[in-house]
């Protein structure tokens, strides 16, 4: 039976418990002095990396063996910081792209960057979170199968892989849509992106954590995979959505009709 040899995406972001404040050139967020995490889709990819290992533990006959998983962050070098949360969780060695702290990473440059590193290490399968809650761009993983030329499935909320029709591994995908599930399959190699239902991510052990000190974790540059990360836009202004303002009562639905005829400009 065929291996799996995994690549997950790691990125690190503002706490989805932070609240977001502008900073004061209104240019982007703040970061300074504010906590920062894995992003909660990519704990969903991780978890999912170790439990497709986990799986095939308990039933080799049905499950592939997942050769290796390695977990990627491009980043500045508190990346390193979220990178050793998946080696805690289950990956096996990290990888990390090193970028300056002010540099932006767009979806497109984090697709090239992660194509370099899925055919360096001979890769067939590539699991993303479906966005990051920075920027909720949610198109890595379509340019990253785009550039691959690799078959994909986004919003996965049930994974299953089989070779047990003999024409190798095979995955077959749920994904839900506005009128209930979707069902994909495809053929490895591929690139799956996880949503929200696909498991929960555990937490890691502190013997796991300690563990994971001493896990691989190899450094590059983008330089270093031949890829031009320049950004190809600019931000003109970030700036905080307006306030809501407070509601009002109506004694009557006339009264109701005529606000929003005449004040609210609805009707």
């Amino acid at each position: 039976m065929s291996s799996l040899r995994i690549l997950v995406g790691c990125k690190r972001v503002i706490d989805y418990a932070v609240k977001i404040r502008v900073n004061a050139g209104q240019t982007a967020v703040e970061t300074a002095g504010v906590k920062q995490s894995m992003n909660p889709f990519d704990e969903i990819a991780v978890e999912e990396a170790v439990r497709l290992r986990e799986r095939a533990t308990k039933d080799s006959a049905n499950h592939p063996k997942v050769e290796e998983i390695v977990a990627v962050s491009c980043g500045p070098t508190k990346a390193q910081e979220t990178l050793r949360t998946a080696l805690a969780m289950g990956a096996d060695r990290a990888i990390h792209v090193q970028v300056d702290e002010k540099t932006t990473l767009e979806p497109l440059a984090v697709a090239k960057l992660f194509k370099a590193l899925a055919e360096k290490e001979k890769t067939n399968l590539v699991i993303l979170g479906k966005q990051a809650i920075d920027d909720d761009a949610g198109q890595t993983g379509q340019m990253l199968a785009g550039l691959l030329q690799w078959p994909q499935a986004t919003f996965a909320s049930k994974l299953d892989i089989d070779a047990k029709d003999g024409s190798g591994l095979q995955m077959k995908v749920a994904r839900e849509i506005d009128g209930g599930l979707e069902t994909l399959s495809a053929t490895l190699p591929a690139v799956v992106t996880t949503d929200l239902r696909l498991n929960e991510p555990r937490y890691a052990s502190l013997p796991n954590i300690m563990k994971a000190k001493r896990k691989s974790m190899a450094k590059m540059t983008p330089q270093d995979l031949g890829v031009d990360i320049t950004p190809r836009l600019e931000t003109l202004k970030v700036t905080e959505p307006p306030k809501r303002q407070g509601g009002k009562k109506v004694e009557s639905v006339d009264e109701l009709i005529d606000k929003l005829r005449n004040e609210a400009k609805a009707l």
